[in-house]
C-alpha cells in the first residue's frame, strides 16, 4: 500500500499538469478567436487560482452540499468509537465524523490529507450495517485517506470544475460577446478551437471517472486488509447492492467521493459513473479473501 500512496502523489503532479494542458489549449483556443495572447494567460491564472481555492475549500463545500452536520462522541458513541479504532489500526489522526440524515445507505471521505479528513456516513447506512460491516465501511473510507486519495479527488474535482466554468464562459464569449479583433483568422483553425472547447470538459470528465473507479477498488483492497476482515467489506457491499438506493440530496460534483453511486441510473449510468459496479468490486474482494 506503501506504493499506492507514493503513486496517488505522483499522479497528483500528473493530474495537474494533464489539466493545465487542457487549460492552456482553452486559453489558445479563446486567443485565437480574439486575435489576443494575453487573454490565454488570463485564463490559465484565473483557472489554476480556482483550483487552489477548491484544493482548500472543496471538502467544506462537499460536506455542506450533502447536508452533512458534524458529531461528537456523546452524540453516537458507537459510530465515533469505530472511527476511532479504525483510525488507531491505520495510525492515522481520527478524522472529523459527519452524519447525513438520508435513508439511503451511503458513506464518503473527503479532505486533502489525513490531518484535515473527513468521514461521513448517512443515516440510513447505519440503520442497515451490522457493527462488524459498519468498521468495514469506516475501513474502505479511511482506505481513501491513507491513500490520498483524498487529494487526488479534491484536485481533479478542482480542475475539472474549472475548465467546466471556462468553456462555459468562453463560449458565451464567443457567441454572445460582440465582434472580434480579427475576421481573417483560417475557418479550419477556428472550428478546431471550437471542437476543442467542447470537448475538453468530456476529456476531463473521463479522466475523473477513470481516477475515481481505480481508487475504490484500491480502497477496498486497503480497507478489507486493514482490518484483515475482507467478508465483512463483502457483507457490506452486498447490503449496499440490496438496500442501495440515490441520496435524497442529489450533487454530480460530489458523487465521486462516495463508497457508492449516490446518483440516480441512467442509461448512461455505467459509462459515466464514477464507481465500477458493485458486484464486480464483491468479485475482486472474493478472489483475494484468502490472501488477506
Amino acid at each position: 500500500m506503501y506504493g499506492a500512496v507514493a503513486a496517488n502523489k505522483r499522479n497528483t503532479l500528473f493530474i495537474m499538469a494533464l489539466f493545465v494542458g487542457l487549460i492552456g489549449a482553452i486559453g489558445w483556443a479563446i486567443s485565437y478567436f480574439y486575435a489576443n495572447v494575453d487573454i490565454a494567460y488570463w485564463i490559465l491564472g484565473i483557472a489554476l487560482g480556482y483550483a487552489l481555492l477548491q484544493y482548500f475549500i472543496a471538502d467544506k463545500l462537499a460536506v455542506a452540499v450533502t447536508g452533512a452536520v458534524p458529531i461528537e462522541k456523546k452524540d453516537n458513541p458507537k459510530l465515533y468509537n469505530i472511527v476511532e479504532n479504525v483510525a488507531i489500526t491505520y495510525g492515522i489522526q481520527t478524522p472529523a465524523i459527519y452524519i447525513m440524515d438520508d435513508p439511503a445507505p451511503n458513506a464518503f471521505a473527503t479532505g486533502r490529507d489525513p490531518r484535515h479528513a473527513v468521514v461521513a456516513v448517512t443515516a440510513g447506512l447505519l440503520q442497515v450495517m451490522s457493527d462488524r460491516e459498519l468498521e468495514a465501511v469506516i475501513s474502505h473510507e479511511m482506505g481513501h485517506v491513507k491513500n490520498y486519495d483524498i487529494r487526488v479527488s479534491m484536485i481533479t474535482f478542482g480542475l475539472v470544475s474549472a475548465i467546466g466554468l471556462l468553456t462555459d464562459i468562453v463560449i458565451r464569449m464567443m457567441f454572445f460577446g460582440g465582434d472580434r479583433r480579427n475576421n481573417n483568422q483560417n475557418p479550419i483553425m477556428l472550428i478546431a478551437g471550437v471542437v476543442l472547447l467542447v470537448l475538453a470538459p468530456i476529456i476531463a470528465l473521463m479522466i475523473q471517472l477513470a481516477i475515481s473507479r481505480q481508487r475504490e477498488y484500491l480502497a477496498d483492497a486497503t480497507g478489507a486488509l486493514t482490518i484483515r476482515d475482507p467478508d465483512g467489506l463483502i457483507s457490506a457491499l452486498q447490503k449496499l447492492q440490496q438496500y442501495g438506493k440515490p441520496l435524497k440530496r442529489q450533487n454530480s460534483s460530489t458523487s465521486h467521493l462516495f463508497i457508492s453511486d449516490p446518483l440516480k441510473p441512467g442509461l448512461t449510468s455505467r459509462l459515466f459513473s464514477t464507481h465500477p459496479p458493485l458486484e464486480d468490486r464483491i468479485k475482486r474482494l472474493q478472489a483475494t479473501a484468502g490472501k488477506f
